[in-house]
C-alpha cells in the first residue's frame, strides 16, 4: 500500500514552477564526526554555492546552508520528488565543511501546505501505486547511523540524526505532513502571523510521521491532543507561547534571523560539541536520568582531549572569540 502522504489544504500542483531544472550529485555514504584540522578549511571563507534541483532551491553561503521548498504556486505542497531532493541537499550540506547549520524554509507566501493534493486525491480513490519513479541520481544517505535507528531510519525524522543544527524558518502556513517535518528540526522560528494546523483528523487520518511522539514532547499530551483533535489554526505567536516554536517574528525577518543564528553559532560554538550534544539530547529522551549522567561523564572525559576544549579555554582566558574548526 502506498501511504506516504498526509493530508492538507493545498490545490493540485502546477508542474511549470520556477526552478524546474534538474542537476543532482551522487553522494557517498561516508560519515565522520571528527573536525578537520588547520589547513583543511578556513572558517569564515565566503564561498557561495548554489545547487540546482527541480522542486527545491539549495545554496551554501558559509556557514549557512539554505534549503528552500520551491513550489510556491501550490504553497510548496510536498511530493516524493521534493522529499528526495531535500534528503540529498541535507546530505550534501552535512558533508560540506563550510556548513555549520542548515536552514529549511519555503518560497513565496507559504512554508509547506502538506502533501500534494493531486496525489492525495488519487490515494482517496484507491490508487496506492508508488507514482513516478525517482531519478537514481537522487539516492542519498543523510544523517549519522550511530544516532540509532529511532533517530536515523525515519522517512522525515532522519533530520534528528544530522549532526549539524537544522532550523525551520517557517515563513508562512505549515500544515498536514509538513508539521512533523518542522518538528523534526532542532529549532523553529515562525512568522508571528503564519498559521500551523495538523489537519489529519479533518481528513479521517491519524497522527502521521511521528507527530504523536514529537508533539507531546514539545507541548505536553493535553496540548498535543488539542492540536490533533481540533486541527485548529495556531498562529506563530501562540506557537511560541506553547513552546512549539522557539520564537515568533515579523514575517520578513524569519529567514534572516535563522541564518544569523547559524552565523552566531559558527562564531562562538564548537561544531564538534554541538554534534555530540544533539545526539545526547535526542538519544537520552529515551533513556533514564542515571544512564544520561553516566554517558555524559564519559563524553566529558573525551571532550577534554579534543582541540576544541583547549581552544575554548584559551579563548576565554585570552578574552577573544574562539576559533573552532568546522566539521567535515
Amino acid at each position: 500500500m502506498y501511504w506516504r502522504y498526509a493530508l492538507i489544504w493545498a490545490k493540485p500542483a502546477d508542474r511549470g514552477e520556477p526552478g524546474a531544472q534538474r542537476g543532482c550529485i551522487r553522494l557517498d555514504g561516508g560519515q565522520c564526526f571528527a573536525p578537520k584540522w588547520p589547513g583543511q578549511h578556513r572558517p569564515g571563507r565566503r564561498e557561495h554555492h548554489v545547487g540546482v534541483y527541480k522542486e527545491i532551491l539549495f545554496e551554501v553561503d558559509d556557514p549557512v546552508a539554505t534549503i528552500t521548498l520551491n513550489r510556491p504556486s501550490s504553497l510548496n505542497a510536498w511530493t516524493d520528488l521534493m522529499g528526495a531532493e531535500v534528503r540529498q541537499a541535507v546530505a550534501q550540506a552535512e558533508r560540506d565543511p563550510r556548513v555549520v547549520g542548515i536552514v529549511l524554509t519555503g518560497a513565496g507566501r507559504g512554508f509547506c501546505a502538506g502533501a500534494d493534493m493531486s496525489r492525495l486525491s488519487a490515494v482517496s480513490d484507491g490508487d496506492y501505486s508508488a507514482g513516478p519513479a525517482l531519478p537514481d541520481d537522487l539516492a542519498s544517505g543523510p544523517g549519522d547511523p550511530s544516532f540509532g535507528d529511532d533517530l536515523h531510519a525515519g522517512t522525515h525524522t532522519y533530520l534528528l540524526s544530522v549532526p549539524k543544527p537544522v532550523i525551520a524558518a517557517i515563513n508562512g502556513p505549515v500544515a498536514g505532513m509538513a508539521v512533523p517535518i518542522v518538528l523534526a528540526c532542532d529549532l523553529r522560528f515562525m512568522a508571528a502571523d503564519a498559521v500551523l494546523l495538523t489537519a489529519f483528523a479533518q481528513r479521517g487520518l491519524i497522527a502521521e510521521w511521528g507527530i504523536s511522539w514529537l508533539l507531546p514532547r514539545l507541548v505536553g499530551p493535553a496540548a498535543a491532543l488539542d492540536l490533533l483533535f481540533s486541527s485548529r489554526k495556531v498562529t506563530g505567536t501562540e506557537a511560541a507561547a506553547l513552546g512549539l516554536v522557539n520564537a515568533a517574528l515579523p514575517g520578513d525577518e524569519v529567514l534572516a534571523h535563522a541564518r544569523q543564528y547559524v552565523r552566531d553559532l559558527a562564531a562562538t560554538s564548537s561544531p564538534a560539541s554541538m554534534a555530540v550534544m544533539k545526539r545526547q539530547v535526542y538519544q537520552q529522551v529515551h533513556a533514564g536520568l542515571l544512564a544520561a549522567e553516566r554517558e555524559a561523564r564519559g563524553l566529558m572525559l573525551e571532550s577534554f582531549g579534543r582541540p576544541d576544549f583547549r581552544e575554548g579555554v584559551r579563548s576565554f582566558v585570552e578574552r577573544r572569540p574562539p576559533r573552532f574548526e568546522r566539521l567535515p
